[in-house]
């Protein structure tokens, strides 16, 4: 176990870095938007995830990368939803819609750490209409090392209804981070259907089956392979920026990534899984890992999560917690 400095905010608070390890992987995070920083597959010496050396970067480089992403994950529609009979406004921060829990979401917040041998966890409370949502929410998310796999495990609790779909929005480059493509990467993914967005890049109700679309990862297939076909779709996300509905229930395999030499196994309980081809990565950041960059499709991201802006859509569950009730979910990262 390790704590070290990992810079200032730009609030001037310090930033620190949690770092565990066991014989396969060594973990890396930061208190800063509980985020995960590094994450090392041991045997072939490869950091798996794109981050930053200095809380700045995350900060003001790249937003969302590796962070805990909240209330509400994805987008809402034109920042409106109804509960309970009342209607409620959160910050419009992407094309019209609000992304990740608006314009302060959880990935912006200091959490408070503690950890172990094998775990490292974050708390942190929302309180009552911050960006908007309604309830005094806390929150637990904790990263848990077993063996060759992690787990991002998170709690919580509200004492009003609201809502709450929280992921992890970690970007992956099998091949480490002088690797400047995924889209030589293999993918699978567990999934009949994905979800249509419109020119926005907001979820609507439309569904549509993978099979003969660009969309059908059910055999592995290179990221590139499809990308720049002529499909709608394509067009409205940059590339691929969808929902996967996964088949079955409870906790399952989703999908499974291949670079090079590694293969990373993703599992959940939650619905379905969000598959960003890091279409808006412009290329040269500062304090990015080994003075390395971050080019245009470098990464892939598979955010769990339930359905996209479901609270407006009539056909699938809606992201609601309700007070005293507690959100649970698993979510995990295997490597082989």
């Amino acid at each position: 176990m390790e704590i070290k400095e990992f810079g200032k905010t730009t609030f001037g608070i310090d930033a620190k870095l949690y770092t565990i390890e066991n014989d396969y992987i060594k973990l890396a995070t930061t208190d800063y938007g509980a985020t995960l920083v590094s994450l090392i597959v041991k045997k072939y010496n490869i950091d798996v995830v794109q981050g930053f050396t200095n809380v700045k970067g995350y900060e003001t480089e790249v937003k969302y990368m590796g962070q805990t992403i909240g209330r509400v994950c994805n987008r809402i529609g034109k920042g409106t939803f109804e509960l309970n009979g009342k209607t409620y406004h959160v910050p419009v921060n992407n094309n019209g819609n609000s992304l990740h829990g608006g314009v302060n979401g959880f990935d912006t917040k200091m959490w408070e750490a503690t950890m172990n041998e094998n775990c490292i966890s974050f708390t942190y409370t929302s309180a009552d209409n911050e960006e908007g949502y309604p309830g005094n929410v806390k929150v637990e998310v904790t990263y848990e090392l077993l063996d060759d796999c992690v787990n991002y495990i998170v709690n919580a609790e509200s004492d009003a209804d609201t809502l709450l779909n929280i992921t992890n929005h970690s970007f992956f480059n099998l091949d480490g981070p002088k690797s400047e493509t995924v889209l030589d990467h293999q993918v699978k993914i567990n999934a009949l259907n994905f979800a249509c967005v419109d020119a926005n890049g907001c979820t609507h109700e439309e569904i549509l089956a993978v099979k003969d679309t660009p969309f059908d990862f059910t055999e592995f297939k290179s990221i590139g392979k499809d990308i720049n076909v002529e499909h709608q779709q394509l067009k409205n996300g940059s590339g691929y920026d969808h929902h996967f509905l996964v088949d079955n229930e409870g906790f399952r395999e989703f999908a499974r990534c291949k670079g090079s030499e590694i293969e990373m196994i993703v599992s959940s309980d939650l619905p379905g899984c969000h598959v960003y081809s890091s279409n808006f990565l412009e290329g040269n950041y500062s304090f990015t890992k080994e003075n390395g960059k971050f080019p245009y499709r470098s990464s892939i991201c598979f955010e769990t999560q339930y359905y996209p802006n479901a609270i407006q859509t009539c056909n699938q569950i809606k992201p609601i917690l309700k007070k005293g009730e507690l959100w649970h979910h698993k979510t995990q990262f295997k490597f082989i």
